[in-house]
């Protein structure tokens, strides 16, 4: 498959005892993807339960890493080496997908990060949603307190197959990255719940946001574990 970028997020479990060199990790990472050839973009990410949106939500023992690349061969390179490398001896588990954009919209870090969309991707692959929003600090009250009716919309979605926070930062800085069977159940959960559609129109009526971003991937390839399983066990992507 022929495309101009390639997306690829991985996600690390660590012991709690290995807590304070997650957090190192974090800190060097930046030095060593600062200095890769190659990489059009990276962040380095904390990660939470993704429900509440606020320091309760911290899992310290789940970090993730999204990089995006001029084609598949620099992100297959980059799965060998460092800092990625460091990271596999660290952790108990790791996950990662590469992915395809199917739709962007909106900026991270005043860029558009992903590139085109694919226009040669098949029917019928998983998909990844991506969000990311830097809060306006006047209108942070009203989005916590937007919070809960989505997530108990959420919860019990069909198709949904993996839903985490992310975040740059615990507060102001936030997103969520979720698994779905299908686009058909990702579309059914953005467009017919109402409980998310009304928090939609909330958010651009209300300005919460002084930036944000919601993409919408292919998978084309995973592999494997998160919370002990693959969320993607059944579907039949590639290999790296």
């Amino acid at each position: 498959m022929a495309q101009s970028h390639v997306t690829r997020i991985d996600l690390f479990t660590v012991e709690t005892s290995a807590i304070p060199r997650a957090l190192l990790r974090m800190a060097n990472d930046r030095r060593a993807l600062r200095r890769q050839r190659d990489v059009h973009f990276w962040k380095l990410l904390g990660t939470g339960d993704g429900r509440t949106f606020d320091l309760r939500d911290a899992d310290l023992r789940r970090w993730g890493l999204l990089t995006v690349w001029p084609g598949v061969q620099p992100a297959r390179d980059f799965a060998e080496v460092h800092p990625l490398a460091g990271w596999r001896r660290l952790a108990t588990e790791h996950w990662w997908a590469t992915l395809a954009p199917l739709r962007v919209k909106g900026q991270w870090s005043r860029r558009q990060p992903f590139g085109p969309a694919a226009t040669d991707v098949g029917a019928g692959n998983p998909i990844a949603a991506l969000t990311r929003a830097r809060l306006r600090w006047s209108r942070a009250a009203r989005f916590w307190r937007a919070v809960p009716p989505v997530n108990a919309d959420l919860s019990p979605r069909e198709g949904l197959l993996l839903r985490m926070g992310i975040g740059e930062a615990p507060l102001g800085l936030q997103g969520t990255f979720s698994l779905w069977r299908d686009a058909e159940a990702l579309h059914a959960f953005a467009y017919r719940g109402q409980p998310h559609r009304a928090v939609v129109a909330r958010s651009a009526r209300e300005r919460w946001y002084a930036e944000e971003l919601f993409a919408r991937f292919a998978v084309t390839g995973h592999g494997g574990t998160i919370f002990s399983i693959d969320p993607l066990a059944t579907a039949q992507t590639g290999a790296p």
